[in-house]
């Protein structure tokens, strides 16, 4: 394989490489080829591969994407804030688009504002236990709070899916967290059959709050899109935050607002352009 064009984009340190891939709905790299391609050593180096393929349905375009692992996750925030930003660029188009994608959690509609920001509609909640999933409760009772024990600790952690999962655990002091140990621990543990993407919450004030991130199949992270939502929703569950907020990554921030109940949850954040190449002997 030879002679493949590719975009490398990032929301804030979220870093992807992105293929235009509309001729063909079979991602034009396996998952192997892309471990080789976001190796950070030997290879272009990110946290993913995006693929833009023909939509689906009523929808515009469909998301695939692999982790750095080669897993393949259901969705990515940032990621589909980066994808928005290279269709306009394919598209060459001038002015501001909203879309409709088409992605393993559901359709995600991004819209392109007029100071470079992308607006997201991410859809409402899952918050049931079969859905997130987890087995740390019963299949529709929500996991609030739930005792959970990691690495000899009890946690109090809180389950959310935004079409993938995640385990959020509030505490005192983010930096005091050892990431790198516990995230492992957390991402592949019995209570979630699918492992979990993993965000430390250390609230500042009701409308601002600090994350680190453990994502599954990338590890530690600088942000995570959809984690930012799904602590913006687990801080408004247990009281802990307003329903708009501004979520502190290591990458930089999110704006994150939830309207409670059935109401989807809306992300607002960056996407910038970084280089481009073109992919040879995977």
């Amino acid at each position: 394989m030879s002679g493949i064009e590719f975009a490398k984009y990032e929301g804030l340190g979220n870093d992807f490489v992105l293929i235009d891939n509309r001729l063909d709905r079979t991602p034009l790299l396996t998952p192997k080829q892309a471990i080789r391609v976001c190796d950070r050593n030997f290879g272009v180096g990110a946290d993913g591969v995006i693929f833009v393929l023909p939509g689906q349905g009523d929808t515009d375009y469909t998301l695939r994407i692999y982790n750095s692992d080669g897993s393949e996750p259901e969705m990515c925030g940032n990621g589909i804030r980066c994808l928005a930003r290279f269709i306009a660029e394919l598209e060459g188009a001038k002015a501001l688009r909203q879309y409709r994608i088409h992605t393993l959690a559901g359709v995600i509609s991004p819209e392109l504002l007029p100071d470079g920001q992308v607006k997201v509609n991410m859809g409402p909640p899952f918050l049931e236990a079969a859905k997130i999933p987890t087995t740390l409760a019963a299949s529709e009772d929500k996991v609030v709070d739930q005792a959970l024990t990691v690495a000899g600790q009890t946690w109090q952690v809180t389950g959310v899916s935004m079409g993938n999962p995640h385990c959020i655990i509030f505490v005192e002091d983010i930096e005091a967290v050892d990431l790198a140990t516990l995230g492992p621990q957390f991402e592949h543990h019995d209570a979630f059959p699918q492992r979990t993407n993993t965000e430390f919450i250390e609230v500042v004030a009701p409308n601002r709050l600090k994350m680190r991130v453990w994502e599954r199949g990338a590890g530690a992270t600088l942000a995570c899109g959809t984690g930012a939502c799904a602590a913006l929703v687990a801080g408004v569950l247990t009281g802990r935050c307003q329903s708009q907020a501004t979520v502190e990554l290591p990458g930089g921030s999110l704006d994150i607002a939830w309207a409670g109940g059935n109401e989807p949850v809306w992300m607002t954040g960056p996407a910038r352009p970084v280089f481009r190449g073109c992919l040879h002997e995977l």
